[in-house]
C-alpha cells in the first residue's frame, strides 16, 4: 500500500513537474507567464503550495489524485472536487490551513453522489458555453481563469485586470442556460500582495 502511495505520488510530480516557463502558467491554462499580473516570485511560491497540497491530498486518499483539484492564488487556496465523507473534506481543509503561506482557504469540496450522466454533460456544456464567451470577449483575458461546474453551479477562479473585467466574467456565466448560481473567486490585480512593474 505504501509503496503504490509513493509510486502515485512520484508520478503526479512526473505530470505536474517543471514545464517550460511560458507554456503553463499556474492556473494550467496554457497562460504564458508574462500574461501572470503577478510577479514570477508569487508564481512560483504558489506552484509550490499547490504541488505540497495535492500531494498531502494524495497520500491522505490515492483516489483523489482526479476527484479533488487545488488552485492556490496569490497563498489562496481554493479546493474543488469530491470525497467520500464530511470527514475527509474536514481534513483536506485541515490540510490546506497546514500548507506554509496559506494565506485563506476556500473549499467548494462535495460529497460524492452516485453518477448521472445527463447532469455531467449539462455541466460540461456549461463549462465550455462559458469558456467560449470568455475567449470571444475583448474585455476578459480568459487565461487567466479556470472554470468548475457542478450541478448547473458555475464556480470560477482567476485574476482580473479590474473590476469592469470581473463584472463581464460574472455576467457572461449568469448569460447561460440553465445555470443556477455563480460561484466567483476573481481576485483583482490589485488585491494581490505584489504585482509586476
Amino acid at each position: 500500500m505504501k509503496l503504490t502511495k509513493i509510486l502515485i505520488l512520484f508520478s503526479l510530480l512526473i505530470v505536474t513537474g517543471c514545464v517550460g516557463a511560458s507554456s503553463t502558467g499556474v492556473l494550467g491554462t496554457g497562460v504564458s507567464v508574462a500574461m501572470d499580473p503577478r510577479t514570477i516570485g508569487t508564481q512560483i511560491d504558489d506552484s509550490i503550495m499547490q504541488k505540497n497540497l495535492t500531494a498531502k491530498v494524495v497520500n491522505m486518499n490515492g483516489n483523489y489524485i482526479l476527484s479533488v483539484k487545488t488552485k492556490v492564488i496569490d497563498g489562496r487556496i481554493f479546493v474543488t472536487g469530491k470525497v467520500d465523507t464530511v470527514e475527509e473534506k474536514l481534513q483536506i481543509t485541515k490540510l490546506a490551513w497546514e500548507i506554509k503561506g496559506a494565506r485563506s482557504v476556500k473549499n467548494d469540496l462535495r460529497i460524492k453522489e452516485k453518477f448521472n450522466f445527463q447532469q455531467t454533460a449539462k455541466d460540461v456544456l456549461i463549462t465550455s458555453q462559458l469558456r467560449t464567451a470568455m475567449i470571444t470577449s475583448k474585455v476578459i483575458k480568459s487565461a487567466n481563469y479556470n472554470i468548475d461546474t457542478h450541478k448547473k453551479k458555475i464556480y470560477i477562479y482567476g485574476i482580473a485586470e479590474n473590476e469592469d473585467e470581473r463584472a463581464e466574467v460574472i455576467n457572461e456565466a449568469k448569460q447561460i442556460l440553465d445555470v443556477e448560481d455563480v460561484i466567483p473567486s476573481i481576485l483583482l490585480v490589485e488585491d494581490l500582495r505584489v504585482v509586476k512593474n
